[in-house]
């Protein structure tokens, strides 16, 4: 007898862990779900941005990029700051800084090194 209300006393306590547990989950499930639609919906908002963003661009600099981005495993533009190139992170020499300096600031420059196009902001360096 003492056994046996050992051995429910037992199975009452697994049973309330597990049910326990299945609670557990289904809140992480839930949060889960709840952050992936999240960012599901956050991907959409910049997918469509990107669309408005490439309608604008000329169609010779958008042919440049996906050739440069499916080259590079998916960047084909990287920033460059403080003379350095954000999608190699090497940084450039003095000739590379120089040549930039002097092109034109609507001018497409790339980095010798790994092709990227360069994108020039106020923190580059130059």
């Amino acid at each position: 007898m003492e056994r046996l209300e050992a051995a429910q006393a037992r199975v009452t306590e697994l049973t309330e862990r597990v049910s326990g547990l299945e609670t557990e989950l289904a809140d992480a499930t839930a949060r889960r779900d709840a952050a992936t639609a999240e960012i599901d919906a956050e991907a959409a908002g910049i997918a469509k941005d990107r669309e408005v963003i490439v309608g604008s661009m000329p169609e010779a600099l958008m042919a440049l990029y996906e050739k440069i981005r499916v080259k590079q495993g998916g960047v084909g533009a990287a920033r460059l700051y403080q003379r350095r190139c954000e999608g190699c992170r090497l940084e450039l020499d003095m000739a590379e800084v120089n040549e930039i300096k002097a092109a034109a600031r609507d001018q497409v420059v790339r980095h010798d090194n790994c092709g990227r196009i360069l994108v020039r902001t106020a923190d580059s360096g130059i």
